[in-house]
C-alpha cells in the first residue's frame, strides 16, 4: 500500500493554525443615566475607567461633557461653559479627576464625547483595541462617576478578575445620578 505523499507539509501547519481560536475578549458597560425630578435638569458628566488594585487607571474608557457648542454658523463667539468646551466642569468628577483626569489631553479620540440625555447607553470594547489595549491579567475594578450642575454626584465601581474563562455578567445599581451600570464579560 503506497502512502499519499505530502507535497506541501506548510500548508497543512498553516491550516492547524488558522483552526486555533482568537485570544481576543470583550468588556462591554451598559450604564443608565435615570431621570431625575428637578425644576432645572443639566445633563451629567460621566466619567468609565479601569482601575487597578492600586487604585492607579488602567484604561480610560470614556468621558462625557459638554462639547463647545457654535461652528461655521455661529453668530458671536460662545460664553460661559461653552466656551471651554466643557472642560472647566470636569474637575466636578472628582474621583476621576484626581486619578489621571487633570493629565489627559482633550478631546481624548475615541474616549471623549457630548453628554448624554436620560436613556441607557451601551459601551462596547476589545482586548488589544484602543482604548482598553492590551490589559494585563489581574484584578481590576470598573469606575463609573456621574456629576451633575446643581445636581448631585455619585460613584459606582464593579471589581472584576480579568481575562475571564466564561461569559460573566456583574452589576452595580446607582441611587441618585447613575442607574443600573452592567458590565459584561466575554472570554
Amino acid at each position: 500500500m503506497k502512502l499519499p505523499s505530502m507535497r506541501n507539509p506548510f500548508s497543512v501547519a498553516l491550516c492547524g493554525l488558522t483552526a486555533t481560536p482568537a485570544l481576543a475578549a470583550d468588556l462591554s458597560v451598559t450604564l443608565q443615566v435615570p431621570p431625575i425630578d428637578t425644576a432645572e435638569y443639566h445633563r451629567p458628566y460621566v466619567a468609565v475607567w479601569l482601575e487597578r488594585e492600586d487604585r492607579s487607571v488602567a484604561s480610560q474608557l470614556a468621558l462625557w461633557y459638554q462639547q463647545k457648542r457654535g461652528g461655521p454658523a455661529a453668530a458671536a463667539p460662545p460664553m460661559g461653559p461653552a466656551a471651554e468646551g466643557g472642560t472647566k466642569w470636569l474637575p466636578d468628577l472628582r474621583q476621576w479627576w484626581r486619578r489621571g483626569g487633570r493629565e489627559m489631553s482633550l478631546p481624548a479620540d475615541g474616549v471623549s464625547g457630548a453628554t448624554r440625555a436620560v436613556g441607557e447607553y451601551e459601551l462596547s470594547f476589545s482586548q488589544g483595541r484602543a482604548p482598553l489595549g492590551d490589559l494585563a491579567p489581574g484584578a481590576y475594578k470598573l469606575v463609573v462617576e456621574a456629576a451633575r450642575e446643581d445636581g448631585g454626584r455619585e460613584v459606582l465601581d464593579i471589581p472584576f478578575q480579568w481575562p475571564v474563562k466564561t461569559t460573566t455578567p456583574l452589576k452595580a445599581q446607582g441611587k441618585s445620578e447613575l442607574g443600573a451600570v452592567t458590565l459584561l464579560l466575554k472570554p
